[in-house]
């Protein structure tokens, strides 16, 4: 008995020691426009246990695959946490997503699925990180989708700020926040509490492991400067296919061959230029069209067309489009390439008719990511932030999430 539990001690211990974190998996290139939310407009699902999460996706093979759906439960640090499935759901996943149909006079053929979570088979019971898989029939992965199950148990209050650090003066944003706990028992904040702070729903750049700075009472404090600061970045450049036949500000000319072709305005670097504010939705994207009423089914994918010049400080350097749309992918489908007639860098995707949001980013041949080298980093850009307040208590099996907070840069101080 004692050789078995012996062993079973060191298994149980190497599965911890090797649990692998769950990133994100985004899709092949059949499947295309992946919303995920909760109630808001937001495509990042922030959820409480008894609010629906909604998923849509397109296949454009049209052929009505089968689809199935897995839920993972992760800890703080997005490895699984140890909860048995039948500790964080009520009823059984692998299910086939059975609300799925065809495009209705498109162009582009594709077949668009629907899934809602909660449902007859499936309901969440904890709090914490959580990851969505679809599989196809042979039971392989085609992508996966970090979301957020939380309960307000404590207030979380935070600001923006400009970065005190004069090396980044016009360049960082610092975010500084409070958790009040009152009402609910924390022992040993330092042990039993954890943050994670991201800027615009991307999780590349959260920030982990910060400490509280002091306690006053019951409210814990953060008002760090280098610790909490992001890069502000610039804003999203955008453009608009709701309507297909008209040209828009940021769409030079509208082709139509086996689909329409939309051809944006060459774009320009903005790292040098003076700041100058416009509305963007943060990297993010609305399917819409006055083509039909609905939009899921008659919306048009179009090829859209984008163009930046090169300039000797792209040097060797790969070069992306990313956004919201294609959850920020760097793979080949999204690589620009030179086209020596014109001396630009140009790329066509396939894109859903609607308001999207999209950026330039460069990829180093060490592999390193330059998210702002062509838009550059402000610290007026306006910014969204979300602070997430784990919390386990001593003897728990999982980080669960006690509180919620967001700060936003349009009202950064000094």
């Amino acid at each position: 008995m004692r050789f078995f539990l012996k062993h079973l001690l060191i298994f149980l211990l190497t599965i911890g020691t090797f649990a692998q974190v769950q990133e994100e998996v985004n899709p092949p290139s059949n499947i295309k426009t992946v919303i995920f939310k909760g109630p808001t407009e937001d495509q990042f699902p922030i959820v409480r246990l008894d609010e629906n999460i909604y998923l849509e996706f397109d296949d454009l093979t049209a052929s009505e695959q089968d689809y199935y759906y897995k839920i993972v439960h992760c800890d703080y640090d997005w490895t699984p946490s140890q909860l048995l499935k039948s500790q964080y759901l009520s009823g059984m996943d692998n299910q086939r997503i059975i609300n799925y149909e065809n495009s209705y006079t498109t162009l582009q053929p594709y077949s668009n699925y629907q899934l809602e979570i909660p449902n007859n088979q499936v309901k969440l019971l904890v709090t914490g990180n959580y990851v969505l898989e679809i599989y196809n029939s042979a039971n392989d992965l085609q992508f996966s989708r970090r979301f957020i199950v939380y309960d307000n148990l404590v207030q979380v209050g935070g600001v923006v700020r400009r970065s005190r650090d004069f090396e980044y003066l016009n360049e960082k944003q610092v975010v500084q926040f409070s958790i009040n706990t009152t009402g609910f028992p924390v022992v040993n904040p330092k042990q039993e509490i954890k943050v994670a702070i991201i800027q615009n729903y991307f999780w590349p750049t959260a920030l982990y492991n910060i400490k509280p700075q002091f306690t006053v009472g019951n409210e814990l404090v953060y008002k760090y400067d280098k610790e909490t600061s992001f890069f502000g970045g610039n804003e999203f450049l955008n453009f608009d296919t709701k309507d297909l036949r008209v040209p828009t500000f940021a769409i030079s000319k509208i082709r139509l061959t086996d689909i329409y072709q939309h051809y944006l305005f060459a774009n320009q670097y903005r790292n040098d230029r003076p700041y100058t504010f416009f509305p963007d939705i943060n990297g993010d994207f609305v399917v819409r069209t006055l083509q039909g009423d609905d939009v899921s089914r008659e919306a048009e994918y179009t090829m859209i067309h984008f163009k930046l010049p090169y300039e000797p400080e792209l040097g060797l350097d790969n070069v992306y489009v990313f956004g919201k749309f294609n959850n920020y992918d760097l793979s080949e489908e999204n690589k620009m390439d030179y086209n020596e007639e014109t001396g630009y860098m140009e790329l066509a995707y396939p894109m859903k008719q609607g308001f999207y949001n999209y950026k330039y980013v460069l990829e180093k041949e060490d592999g390193t990511v330059n998210l702002n080298q062509v838009s550059g980093n402000f610290h007026f850009t306006e910014n969204n932030y979300l602070i997430l307040v784990y919390y386990r208590n001593f003897g728990d099996f999982y980080d669960g999430i006690i509180g919620i907070g967001t700060a936003n840069s349009r009202d950064i101080s000094n």
